[in-house]
């Protein structure tokens, strides 16, 4: 039987990770959060200190560094790091990680690697146009940008976090045009996907309409 691959693209705070997250659940398949890896990446970088623009440090973190996913956690160099990669640094510097040709490049090997043994619903900015072009099934969840910032308010609030609505809007906003206008791999929609609108719906609902759509054998 041919592995189920779903691609799910689109931007930040728009609800990609926790949708993935629950159908992988229902369908009993392995969930790839590739943002997590990229924030992994940029959380090795920012302990290490170092500069982005040496691509001699660079090419030696990237060959040094190992991620991998284990009952729904992600590891750096073979420790757990959930939580710390959520941290708002990290959000506010991942995107300038993420366009480095270098490192989408080596993510993307081990992307590709992990979906050609095994059925995965991986989400990210480049999944359905670049890393899974392939997929059985592909899927651009959208919101508005104050949906999205509002929703990481209230997600960093209640870790703790004390961030203005206002800055959060201006981080979404640039990270949405880093991630748009990025010379390797942009975010785009795919002319094959199927685009769907968070903004008024709950998980719940969106989760059940892409579970409709992968049932009736849609794409």
């Amino acid at each position: 039987m041919k592995n189920l691959t779903i691609a799910i693209d689109g931007p930040a705070g728009s609800g990609k990770s926790t949708i993935s997250k629950k159908i992988a659940r229902e369908l009993n398949i392995n969930y790839i959060d590739t943002g997590a890896m990229y924030r992994a990446l940029t959380l090795k970088i920012l302990k290490n200190n170092i500069n982005i623009s040496d691509k001699i440090e660079l090419h030696r973190i990237l060959q040094d560094t190992s991620i991998d996913f284990r009952d729904n956690h992600i590891f750096l160099d073979g420790e757990k790091v959930d939580e710390e990669i959520r941290d708002n640094q990290i959000s506010t510097s991942v995107s300038d990680v993420a366009k480095i040709k270098e490192v989408r490049e080596k993510l993307v090997e081990i992307q590709r690697n992990i979906a050609s043994n095994k059925s995965v619903i991986m989400d990210g900015r480049d999944i359905g146009s670049f890393v899974l072009s392939d997929a059985s099934h592909k899927f651009y969840i959208t919101a508005s940008i104050e949906e999205r910032s509002n929703r990481r308010y209230k997600e960093l609030k209640e870790k703790g976090y004390n961030e203005e609505l206002d800055e959060i809007i201006k981080e979404i906003r640039e990270r949405d045009r880093i991630d748009s206008t990025r010379e390797h791999s942009p975010l785009v929609k795919c002319k094959d996907a199927i685009e769907i609108d968070t903004t008024n719906k709950t998980i719940d609902e969106v989760v059940s309409e892409i579970l409709d759509i992968i049932n009736r054998g849609g794409k």
